[in-house]
């Protein structure tokens, strides 16, 4: 900027605006000598025109404000003491209050307001060599390195700021505080009760009211009431409990609840605490909906042809499992982000519900699907080889148990036809062999006629 290399070269210059002489005399004076007659061009070091205009425009601004401002913060700014910072703070505030708006000098007062600041906050806070890990109330607490990220302390409630201060996050459920407020850390960490208790309130809004809390926070017994005074109550969607204002910070989260019983997925505010347990336990399937609310799929069509995209995809299963090309491929790969879909089709996270909810998992699952089917039917010899043929009417092409115009016998697994499953009266063909075969094995032996 114009006004940052004026001011450079103000600096180099060493010259003094309150000084009536313009410039130290070119020879010194010796004793008995006449003192030579100097005149303002004589005292004057040669500069360019530019910097001559400068000087002398500088002697006439009135610069006891701005040269007050330029000097004695530079000077506070490296002492050590708290009650110095905080002086020099306000001086340069009033100096920014009354300098012009959107001046080039309000501007390098209002950076010279922010170092001031940043080293008050250095002296309070200082960068000491801490460890890297700390273990605290099932926390596992690494010292965080960026520095250009701003966070809040899960502790004291006010900012992080990572350029001066050290921070710490809980690799298990992120909580994140000063190191400073390390020490002071009273709440466990919820990863360890996702650990050992992974299961959802499945109750809407349990609320049994403050009495039953004693009027105190459900976590850390400070006293509230719904007036505010002295703290104010404020209710978790989730728990149905009531909180302070420092273990609820309004955080919206959707409630697992309502979406297996109304399936809502409207967020509301939840507790710190809950917000990092659903956090958590997101992805986790623990859900199984035919037994917590069976008629959900009647409501919901998505949840239908979901059921039906992972039932044959349990049974692509054991053709991958036997099949070397498909082993190389990693095929099941495709689905590891969520390996319940490959373990049984009862199981759902809410994850998978807002998918679901957002059209998202029917499509993604519909190309597994087809993927896999197509490696078994048309890329893979040896997964054709292990197709069926129907043994009702003994025509049509190869079958296999996931095509949708088949049927598949529970007991034995055989694959049919399905017009010719349920137009047979009779039982499954193969059933009916073995049976005969269980019979004629265990049957005992006849009376010996010789005897």
């Amino acid at each position: 900027m114009e006004y940052d290399e004026k001011l450079a070269r103000f600096r180099q210059a060493h010259l003094n605006p309150f000084n009536k002489q313009l410039g130290p005399r070119r020879h010194e004076q010796e004793p008995g000598e006449e003192a030579p007659h100097v005149t303002s061009e004589e005292t004057l070091p040669e500069l360019c025109p530019g910097e001559l205009e400068f000087r002398c425009t500088e002697r006439v601004m009135d610069l006891g404000l701005s040269e007050d401002h330029f000097s004695r913060p530079v000077g506070l700014f490296l002492a050590s003491d708290i009650q110095q910072l905080q002086q020099a703070i306000e001086e340069c505030k009033q100096v920014i209050l009354e300098l012009p708006e959107q001046s080039e000098k309000q501007k390098d007062a209002v950076v010279r307001l922010i170092h001031l600041r940043l080293k008050l906050q250095e002296l309070k806070d200082p960068n000491e060599d801490e460890p890297n890990v700390r273990v605290l109330l099932e926390h596992r607490f690494y010292k965080e390195k960026s520095k250009s990220v701003k966070q809040t302390c899960d502790k004291c409630n006010t900012i992080i700021w990572g350029l001066i201060q050290t921070w710490y996050t809980c690799t298990g459920c992120y909580y994140r505080c000063h190191s400073k407020c390390l020490n002071l850390v009273s709440k466990p960490c919820v990863s360890s009760k996702v650990s050992h208790q992974a299961e959802y309130e499945l109750n809407i809004c349990p609320e049994t009211g403050l009495d039953s809390q004693d009027y105190r926070c459900a976590e850390c017994r400070v006293p509230i009431s719904l007036r505010g005074v002295p703290s104010e109550a404020r209710q978790c969607d989730y728990t149905g409990q009531y909180y302070c204002s420092h273990c609820h910070w309004n955080d919206l989260a959707v409630i697992p609840a309502r979406v297996v019983h109304n399936w809502d997925f409207e967020p509301r505010k939840v507790s710190r605490s809950s917000m990092r347990y659903l956090a958590l336990m997101v992805s986790r399937p623990v859900l199984r909906l035919r037994e917590i609310n069976p008629l959900l799929f009647n409501y919901v069509e998505e949840l239908v042809e979901i059921r039906k995209l992972r039932q044959d995809i349990l049974r692509m299963k054991p053709y991958f499992i036997t099949c070397r090309e498909a082993m190389e491929a990693r095929l099941l790969l495709q689905l590891q982000d969520r390996q319940h879909f490959v373990e049984n089709d009862e199981m759902y996270s809410i994850q998978d519900l807002l998918d679901v909810h957002m059209g998202r998992l029917g499509c993604s699952l519909t190309e597994t699907h087809t993927l896999f089917a197509k490696h078994i039917k048309l890329d893979c010899e040896r997964c054709q080889a292990k197709g069926f043929v129907c043994e009702l009417c003994r025509e049509g092409d190869v079958l296999f148990p996931f095509d949708s115009h088949t049927s598949v016998c529970s007991d034995c697994s055989a694959v049919f036809h399905r017009d010719c499953y349920y137009d047979n009266s009779t039982t499954c063909p193969r059933c009916a062999r073995l049976t005969l075969r269980k019979q004629s094995l265990f049957q005992e032996p006849g009376p010996d006629v010789d005897a």
